[in-house]
């Protein structure tokens, strides 16, 4: 619980109960994006006693600091992700609502040539390819 802390503090965020377990559950997850129900699923299921309305407020106040990215992929709610410093793209499967991350340097160099050709330079971007099995 002391790294949870020590990354609540440097975030500016005062530590307490709610925070810290809500942490826990971003970092230790086998899955790296998570829903607000789905913190929440997993907070009850582990006996913590946090309603929903606490994990959505924690959760903004986590993104405010930059502990976590929101995604808002295609198919409504919003899903969490621990900001870990390391840029990568994402795939969503259309079938099963599954989240894949992956980096590719050839798709990094062509948006910046394609940017670079128009006269500007990125900043900053999302890339989401929306997938599904083949058959």
């Amino acid at each position: 619980m002391a790294i949870e802390n020590q990354e609540l503090r440097k975030a500016g965020l005062k530590v307490t109960l709610p925070r810290v377990k809500i942490l826990q559950i971003l970092e230790n997850s086998e899955q790296h994006h998570l829903s607000a129900e789905d913190v929440y699923k997993a907070l009850m299921e582990a006996g913590e006693d946090v309603g929903l309305a606490t994990v959505y407020r924690v959760l903004t106040q986590f993104e405010t600091a930059g502990l976590v990215v929101r995604h808002n992929f295609d198919g409504g709610h919003s899903v969490f992700e621990i900001e870990r410093g390391d840029h990568h793209d994402h795939m969503v499967c259309v079938e099963t609502g599954k989240v894949i991350e992956f980096h590719n340097e050839e798709i990094e160099r062509l948006q910046d040539t394609i940017a670079e050709e128009h006269g500007f330079e990125i900043t900053g971007h999302s890339l989401v390819l929306y997938v599904r099995p083949k058959k």
